[in-house]
């Protein structure tokens, strides 16, 4: 079996694009993958028997078995499960982040349901405007003025607005983006 591009290139990956003997790295010398134990003597291409050598350093070591592991191997595991820990960690959070905005957005868009029952916030406006909204201001100011401005148009058969007719529901929402920029406008 030969090491796929796949594998070379993780274990590249792994030890940081360096020769493990050596310490070169491109573009200074050419990498190669040696193996640990050499295949002559029952070596496997499995990556944890895979090294980053450059082409001088592997070609003088031939098939001479590796006694002792670099401590820079040592120290890629280490760093690497510590980046993985911190990785693993990272995405916790920021689904965490997600979770408390999606319940936000959901806050907005009842609110305007309750005023219009049959209707509700789209997606795309949720996901853009009211939550720029949201950033820029907070959850309880966003609120508040949905509760404004639908509170506001409730019960209107809707109006013209220059020349084109707006239902009550569609001038709650353009009332609701203009007391939310003034808000954003004043804050700044």
């Amino acid at each position: 079996m030969s090491i796929t591009k796949k594998i070379r290139f993780e274990v590249f990956k792994r030890d940081g694009f360096a020769c493990q003997y050596c310490g070169k790295h491109p573009p200074e010398t050419t990498l190669e993958v040696d193996h640990i134990q050499p295949k002559s003597k029952k070596g496997t291409d499995d990556i944890n028997n895979l090294i980053t050598s450059c082409f001088d350093c592997n070609r003088g070591k031939t098939n001479i078995e590796l006694k002792r592991i670099p401590n820079t191997l040592t120290d890629n595991k280490e760093i690497l499960e510590e980046r993985e820990s911190q990785y693993l960690e990272y995405h916790k959070i920021l689904a965490k982040i997600d979770k408390r905005i999606n319940k936000e957005l959901n806050q907005v868009s009842d609110t305007y349901s309750k005023y219009f029952p049959k209707l509700e916030l789209s997606d795309s406006f949720k996901k853009s405007s009211v939550k720029k909204f949201i950033e820029k201001l907070n959850v309880f100011e966003v609120i508040d003025s949905m509760d404004i401005a639908c509170s506001k148009f409730i019960g209107s058969k809707g109006q013209y607005l220059n020349g084109i007719w707006m239902k009550d529901s569609d001038l709650a929402i353009k009332y609701f983006c203009g007391i939310c920029w003034n808000k954003i406008k004043n804050n700044e």
